[in-house]
């Protein structure tokens, strides 16, 4: 798993312009953001801790792997649903792996143009997947396509962690957090990813 070529460049200006960051920064030294390298693997382990917590979905996650002979999408679209709800999938998740595996081993996803895509374009693509709606979508584009300035505005933890490190535990609005993440910008997706560690300090990795 590898770190993406900007965080440097990222964590430096980003400790510059924000005190809270730079502590945050200086904690976690010797962490970042990993990609495992495999589209459809981030997609599922998403789709699998969605409204789950982190512990669950890597408990649910550990058992997947060991019930399918491999995450590949051609295997897992013809693996039995039953099996798949043992593992601790929801009916609803093991509908959206199943459609997942579908569209990836048809090739009914773009991937050869996803580089060349922007954020809302993937984002619009991958959405026609079921169980894929915005926040998976947002996690495909920190944890796989490593792009650097992604604001998930609907996930729990960055919400949650800007409330409470920045606004004495007051809620935001959707507006408000779109403005004061300005100060982040353009790396809005590694500011979100040290917001996590502060709430956890071990990195979720998809």
């Amino acid at each position: 798993m590898t770190a993406p070529r900007f965080w440097k460049q990222a964590t430096r200006e980003l400790a510059a312009a924000d005190p809270v960051l730079r502590k945050l920064i200086t904690s976690s030294k010797g962490l970042a953001l990993r990609s495992r390298g495999d589209a459809f693997n981030t997609l599922a382990r998403s789709i699998v801790g969605q409204q789950i917590s982190v512990k669950a979905a890597q408990s649910v996650w550990n058992k997947l792997v060991a019930a399918v002979p491999e995450m590949h999408p051609e295997i897992v679209r013809g693996h039995d649903a039953d099996a798949l709800r043992a593992c601790g999938l929801s009916r609803g998740k093991v509908l959206y792996l199943h459609d997942l595996a579908h569209h990836f081993a048809e090739g009914k996803l773009s991937v050869e143009r996803w580089e060349h895509m922007s954020n809302d374009e993937l984002i619009t693509e991958l959405t026609q997947v079921r169980g894929i709606g915005r926040w998976t979508a947002e996690m495909f584009l920190i944890f796989y396509m490593m792009r650097p300035d992604v604001l998930p505005l609907d996930d729990l933890g960055l919400q949650n962690a800007v409330s409470r490190l920045y606004y004495k535990g007051k809620p935001l609005t959707r507006k408000q957090l779109i403005r004061f993440a300005k100060r982040w910008e353009p790396w809005r997706s590694v500011a979100t990813w040290y917001m996590w560690r502060s709430l956890d300090p071990v990195p979720v990795e998809y």
